[in-house]
């Protein structure tokens, strides 16, 4: 008898595992749509734009793409509560058009409830960490609101932590502040992201945490050299020993220096064709002719199999239970990986992983079963605190 088709079978095991993505920008995306005073997307129905809808979901097999609750830099100290709370709203109303397909989900126990009912769960992650405004309380306010990790800082330093893209440095790592906000994090349960912080920060994360911590939507800095917003062996080795995961990245930027090399150029010379057209990229006329010159002159992606190579490095350092998914699908625009296009496509990397050899049980953990079991650990640390609180007060003055 001949062996499985592993097309079918990874079409097969999309449908059969709970497959968990770390980070979908669904909500920037309808929030973007509004500030250009367009409407947003309707993603419980088919979308010609974006990387995500209810339909392209099911046909992928997605079952927890976490709405990543992003909140700009450009919002630090000016509102960014706000703006997560209005992030927020709109993941809820997507629920609130779409009950039979979609549910909210904080707990890995929920999650997995809606899984036997057949819906689609939508964890919320918050990127960046401006939204605590400097105030503790904050952070049990969005625990609250439904928040189960948030990344503490984006592309710029903040109240908190240093950026990995800052060359500021503002606190050598975390702030004084930002090492009692993990403190609270891992007291009400709210999982700490390591990606995009620096270095330091990072080090600083891995000492002050009580519990795992994950990296939401990183990937390998062995292939792209010196680049810091990806995470370094050493740094992977030392995130697997605290019993966290790191969840790989799909933007062709993050797979491979080549490429990121390969993408600016090839962003140059979009410039300066939009440029001796006498248009700016940020007007229709210039969308289209950006569109024009692009349909000519593709720009340079990695592939499935890229994203494939990440996941086996990560295991070949510290195994498989320490590798995830967090594609950032709907936050990479144009490169993302020929045949991971978008959330239709996760049955593409199964298939890749399945003739390399990896068997069901390694794809469980892959495509969720590892982040669950952080997401678990977090919550159990959590109760046990809270319970230490309760029998002793002053635990928590």
């Amino acid at each position: 008898m001949p062996p499985p088709d592993p097309r079918l079978r990874a079409e097969a095991l999309a449908h059969e595992l709970i497959i968990l993505d770390g980070h979908v920008d669904v909500p920037w995306r309808m929030e973007e749509a509004r500030e250009a005073g367009k409407p947003p997307d309707d993603v419980t129905r088919a979308t010609e734009g974006g990387d995500f809808d209810l339909l392209r979901a099911r046909a992928g097999g997605l079952d927890a793409p976490f709405m990543s609750i992003y909140v700009a830099p450009r919002f630090e100290g000016k509102g960014a509560k706000a703006v997560a709370d209005r992030l927020i709203d709109s993941v809820e109303a997507i629920v609130a058009r779409a009950p039979d397909d979609f549910a909210l989900a904080r707990s890995p126990a929920e999650l997995r409830a809606n899984f036997a009912a057949g819906k689609i769960s939508l964890p919320m992650g918050m990127e960046n960490g401006a939204p605590i405004e400097g105030d503790l309380a904050n952070v049990a306010y969005f625990h609250g609101r439904g928040i189960r990790y948030i990344t503490l800082a984006h592309s710029k330093d903040n109240h908190i932590s240093d950026s990995s893209y800052d060359d500021r440095h503002t606190h050598g790592g975390l702030s004084p502040f930002g090492e009692q906000v993990v403190a609270e994090m891992n007291r009400v349960g709210i999982m700490v992201d390591v990606s995009h912080l620096s270095d330091e920060a990072f080090d600083d994360v891995l000492r002050v945490s009580q519990a795992p911590v994950i990296a939401s939507h990183s990937s390998c800095r062995h292939f792209t050299p010196g680049w810091e917003r990806n995470m370094s062996d050493e740094m992977i080795r030392r995130l697997a020993a605290a019993g966290g995961v790191i969840q790989i990245n799909f933007g062709s930027d993050f797979l491979s220096g080549e490429l990121r090399a390969e993408r600016k150029a090839w962003r140059a010379e979009l410039d300066a064709h939009l440029k001796a057209q006498g248009v700016a990229e940020d007007t229709p006329e210039g969308e289209a002719a950006a569109a024009a010159w692009s349909a000519d002159h593709p720009a340079p992606r990695a592939t499935v199999e890229t994203v494939a190579d990440h996941i086996e490095h990560v295991i070949s350092l510290v195994g498989v239970d320490h590798v995830g998914l967090g594609s950032d699908f709907d936050g990479v625009g144009d490169s993302l990986p020929q045949g991971l296009e978008d959330v239709s496509r996760y049955p593409n990397l199964l298939r890749v992983l399945l003739e390399r050899g990896h068997g069901r049980d390694e794809l469980e953990g892959i495509a969720g079963g590892n982040v669950l079991r952080v997401w678990q650990a977090v919550e159990d640390h959590a109760h046990a605190a809270q319970r230490a609180t309760t029998k002793d007060p002053a635990a928590h003055r």
